[in-house]
């Protein structure tokens, strides 16, 4: 897909029994170091956090974050799709000042497309389409996945710092064992997403 200004859309944290799930919007610019990019899932913790700084600092992005209780209002799709929309429109506050400091001609929202990974077009204000796996295939969308996966792992890690019996740091709300057990010994902690299930 082959346009100056596109748009990547990812989200990170679908699975996990507890915690926000977030979502990254990125468009690159022409010079960006695409060896640094991959599916954030295939990248070390270390490389992804380098990844992530080189981003922020070379490209315009957008972070969108729906927290748990959202989730368990509107259920985990649908707060997937509001993460993607709430990336892209912080993303689009940032547009005009990113373009002038690359010496860019300012965008109309119809000069602008998005990309989002996965099977599902989220609403957003620019024309948009979807497609599975691409996170493997579109840097900006490598960039985003990288933008949610780190975003959403430093909040895990501060939840941890509040509630570390549930070993938020280890599994990152992800449905691991220990995490399982430690629900069903303890309770939920106070960010766990009430309508998955523990069991």
């Amino acid at each position: 897909m082959d346009f100056e200004f596109l748009a990547g859309l990812d989200e990170a944290g679908r699975g996990p029994l507890a915690g926000p799930v977030t979502a990254g919007c990125v468009i690159l610019p022409s010079d960006f170091p695409l060896e640094l990019l991959n599916d954030s899932k295939k990248l070390t913790e270390k490389k992804r956090e380098k990844a992530e700084a080189v981003i922020k600092e070379k490209c315009c992005w957008g972070l969108g974050v729906v927290d748990h209780q959202e989730i368990d209002r509107i259920n985990i799709l649908q707060a997937s799709m509001k993460a993607m929309s709430l990336a892209f429109d912080d993303m689009w506050k940032k547009l005009p000042d990113w373009c002038r400091v690359h010496g860019l001609e300012v965008p109309s929202i119809g000069d602008v497309r998005a990309i989002a990974d996965g099977n599902r077009v989220p609403e957003l204000k620019c024309t948009a389409v979807c497609e599975v796996k691409a996170d493997g295939k579109y840097p900006s969308v490598m960039a985003a996945s990288i933008i949610a996966k780190v975003s959403r792992d430093r909040m895990m890690m501060e939840y941890d710092a509040l509630y570390p019996e549930y070993g938020y740091a280890r599994h990152k709300g992800y449905p691991t064992a220990a995490h399982r057990k430690v629900c069903l010994e303890k309770g939920p902690s106070p960010i766990q997403r009430l309508s998955f299930t523990v069991k």
